[in-house]
């Protein structure tokens, strides 16, 4: 039977198998809804609002459309806060990109409201690399993650753009199918094009990361330990050196 939920966990794993040793292959964040594909016991092969699939533990998620479900639906964004339950007392820590409970008052941290989003997040290039810039920084590197708590290379970009009104696939390789060619001189870049890597023999894109225009970029990278802003220029670099050896190519969302 199939059906919907919504995430009622600060982040919730979306797992490869239904298991929890299973790989994290992305996260879904509380307040966003998933579409519920197959069951297998206390295990759920659920769908994201960004089309990506994945099995995520049932105690992660309020299903059906009752006054449950509802009581999870707000338009309180989260820009990373303490909130506390109303009626339990109970207290969370969410991430940029939650929704708030209807029922969650904020203790420390900031929020907006959903009709705000396009004032405090603009549908513009600076604005979008700035964001990857400011509210990413510090980001410890995590396989399948989607927040400042913790993010891959994808994570990063699908999230920065996701808040200023643009969806993105989920993985490297299929952002990299969208957009525009936009060029392999350097020079010719601008904010929030898309730069993408292989290390691969077949050229199929593993990384990205986001220009800020020119030779500068802004990345979550496993071989820098999470956040970095790079300059690609940089030859006496080793790290950066190998790293253009694997670009590919760029491209440039439209806006």
């Amino acid at each position: 039977m199939t059906g919907s939920a919504v995430v009622r966990a600060s982040i919730a794993p979306m797992q490869a198998e239904s298991r929890v040793s299973s790989p994290q292959v992305s996260q879904r964040l509380a307040g966003h809804a998933v579409e519920v594909l197959e069951r297998v016991g206390d295990w759920l092969r659920v769908r994201g609002e960004d089309g990506y699939e994945g099995w995520m533990h049932r105690g992660y998620v309020v299903e059906g459309e009752g006054e449950a479900q509802r009581e999870l639906r707000t338009r309180r964004l989260s820009l990373g806060c303490l909130v506390r339950d109303a009626v339990t007392g109970f207290s969370r820590a969410l991430p940029l990109g939650a929704w708030l409970a209807s029922r969650d008052d904020v203790v420390t941290g900031s929020t907006i409201d959903g009709g705000d989003c396009a004032a405090a997040f603009p549908r513009s290039a600076a604005a979008i690399a700035g964001t990857a810039v400011d509210r990413f920084a510090g980001t410890p590197y995590q396989w399948g993650g989607i927040s400042p708590w913790g993010a891959d290379c994808s994570g990063l970009t699908q999230t920065a753009f996701w808040l200023h009104g643009v969806s993105l696939p989920r993985d490297a390789w299929q952002q990299a199918e969208i957009g525009d060619d936009a060029g392999t001189t350097m020079a010719n870049w601008s904010p929030a094009d898309l730069l993408f890597f292989s290390d691969r023999a077949d050229r199929r894109i593993t990384h990205v990361g986001i220009s800020l225009g020119g030779s500068r970029m802004v990345h979550l990278a496993l071989g820098r330990g999470g956040y970095a802003v790079e300059r690609l220029d940089a030859t006496d670099d080793p790290y950066v050196v190998t790293l253009m050896a694997r670009f590919v190519i760029a491209r440039r969302m439209s806006l």
